[in-house]
């Protein structure tokens, strides 16, 4: 990009001058909680006493002697329907939040997420009957609708360029220590006697949603925010305290102009239909659909029981929780630390040879030497599977689990930010209801067939970021598209802005400056 936007932007252009400040940093850890948030809620499972209320019939085929399947004792409807339902509230209410983030902004965004998380846990606390039970969790999946949409925007806007990737994975670390810590919760409520235990892991779920909820009230508004709400002399200031320097007009020239053309886009949704931000579309879709189809569910599932395998066990569950999590939250950090650095291609597609290679392994090993009815894994045996989860975990949390988000909230341009970060989102969740959805049944059907399942699609997604997936470490927010996608071998056929014609939405759309569409350098009409 170029300094200030004062020349068409090439290669080797110089960066927008920018501190690393404490306020930077500050509000992105506080911003990031509601990664916490969404990762305890994915994180509570259902422990013995709340299957017995709630889902009785489940219970009973944990307790059946002669239905004995490590696949299909938990296969039921009524059970994936609650679960799923919070992906299913999230993806309804992720059209409401993109509303409210172009137009009040993104910290009141969060704010009203952290609302919904704290009725949705007290809902859930004290619930009397499944009906209760499910209100809260769809109040919980309002949440995670109105989070996902706003903490990922909010920390590709406030974080300077060069370490804007890292910033951004704080989100999906805090969903990995909100995992582990709603596993180790989980672990010890299941103890407590009185069959009450289930009400103080919901509960406890208020830790995150105050966490957000305060941070959301603490942090500053970002400043492409408040410029694309007209709020210029206000979005200056914060963009001079946030970068810690004086010498920002070049980056708010260049915010100035990418809001002006924000503000000649009526209808962002339709908008984002348009032949030059289909690549952009493209790739967001994708990216979540495979982030699903990476076979983490599989292989979180499935952890216990091969804990329990290898012979911990009563405490399986807490050694899988606390082994596969901390591997989870470390291998997140390698992200943070490494994506800014080596690059999201790189990292996507390290992962991808571990784990395929994880999943192949684990899938003979299983269809080898275990049975649908039986724990007959070798002790041997079953510490290499235990390690291929590893591997797999550790790979998914430094690539798909973090880059399925950042990815496509530094991509759009600011015209359709909020729109397209609105369609990752329900994206994300369709597929996560989906796989919600169909994952038990599948796993009772595919049996240790599954990992093979999963395995194909690593492939796929592979082959998808070899050649279609462009590489986006150190390239500024808003000239993505003169600098990434006009120079794609594929999707700079998308880009010329001279086979676009004015579209609904739009004020006449050749009015964007010889062709220039998204990310036009601001003086270079001076």
């Amino acid at each position: 990009m170029t300094a200030g936007g004062l020349a068409p932007a090439k290669a080797g252009a110089v960066e927008f001058e920018a501190k690393i400040t404490p306020i930077v940093i500050l509000s992105c850890i506080m911003a990031a909680t509601g990664g916490l948030m969404f990762g305890y809620d994915v994180g509570v499972s259902a422990m013995p006493d709340f299957l017995e209320k709630f889902f009785p019939e489940v219970y009973g085929k944990t307790k059946d002697p002669n239905l004995n399947s490590n696949y299909c004792k938990y296969d039921n409807q009524s059970l994936q329907m609650f679960t799923s339902s919070l992906y299913l509230a999230g993806l309804v209410a992720t059209f409401f939040a993109s509303w409210t983030t172009r137009n009040l902004g993104r910290k009141p965004t969060m704010l009203i997420a952290g609302v919904f998380f704290l009725v949705g846990v007290v809902i859930n606390a004290a619930a009397q009957d499944l009906a209760m039970l499910i209100v809260g969790r769809v109040l919980l999946g309002c949440g995670v609708g109105f989070a996902n949409q706003a903490v990922p925007l909010f920390l590709s806007e406030i974080a300077p360029t060069r370490i804007r990737g890292g910033l951004n994975i704080l989100f999906q670390l805090n969903v990995t220590i909100g995992i582990l810590f709603a596993n180790l919760v989980n672990y010890g409520t299941a103890k407590i006697k009185g069959g009450w235990g289930w009400r103080l892991s919901l509960g406890l779920a208020g830790l995150p949603a105050i966490l957000l909820t305060a941070g959301a009230l603490l942090v500053l508004e970002t400043p492409n925010s408040l410029i694309e709400r007209d709020r210029l002399d206000e979005g200056k200031t914060v963009l001079r305290k946030i970068r810690g320097t004086d010498n920002i007009e070049p980056e708010f020239l260049e915010i100035v102009e990418a809001s002006r053309m924000s503000k000649e886009v009526k209808h962002p949704f339709r908008n984002l239909l348009k032949r030059r931000n289909w690549p952009q579309l493209a790739i967001t879709i994708a990216m979540q659909i495979f982030q699903q189809f990476t076979g983490i569910n599989a292989i979180m599932f499935y952890a216990p029981v091969l804990f329990d395998t290898v012979g911990f066990g009563s405490d399986a569950s807490l050694y899988s929780a606390v082994i596969i999590g901390a591997v989870n939250v470390l291998s997140t950090g390698v992200s943070i630390y490494s994506v800014d650095k080596v690059g999201r291609r790189m990292l996507l597609l390290e992962a991808g040879v571990q784990m395929f290679f994880a999943q192949v392994v684990i899938a003979i090993i299983l269809g080898i030497k275990v049975k649908d009815n039986s724990n007959d894994l070798h002790r041997g045996f079953g510490i290499l599977v235990v390690l291929m989860v590893c591997t797999f975990v550790s790979a998914f949390a430094w690539s798909w689990g973090p880059l399925g988000w950042l990815i496509p909230s530094e991509t759009f341009p600011l015209e359709t930010r909020s729109a397209g970060q609105s369609v990752t989102v329900c994206v994300n969740l369709i597929f996560t209801f989906v796989m919600a959805q169909a994952f038990l049944s599948m796993l009772c059907t595919l049996k240790y067939g599954i990992f093979l399942f999963f395995s194909a699609w690593v492939l796929i997604m592979s082959i998808f970021v070899v050649f279609l997936l462009p590489e986006t470490k150190n390239i500024p927010i808003e000239e993505m598209t003169e600098r990434v996608w006009k120079k794609h071998w594929f999707w700079k056929r998308f880009m010329d802005d001279n086979q676009e014609v004015a579209a609904p939405g739009t004020k006449a759309d050749h009015s964007l400056k010889n062709g220039h569409s998204n990310g036009l350098d601001p003086a270079s009409q001076l």
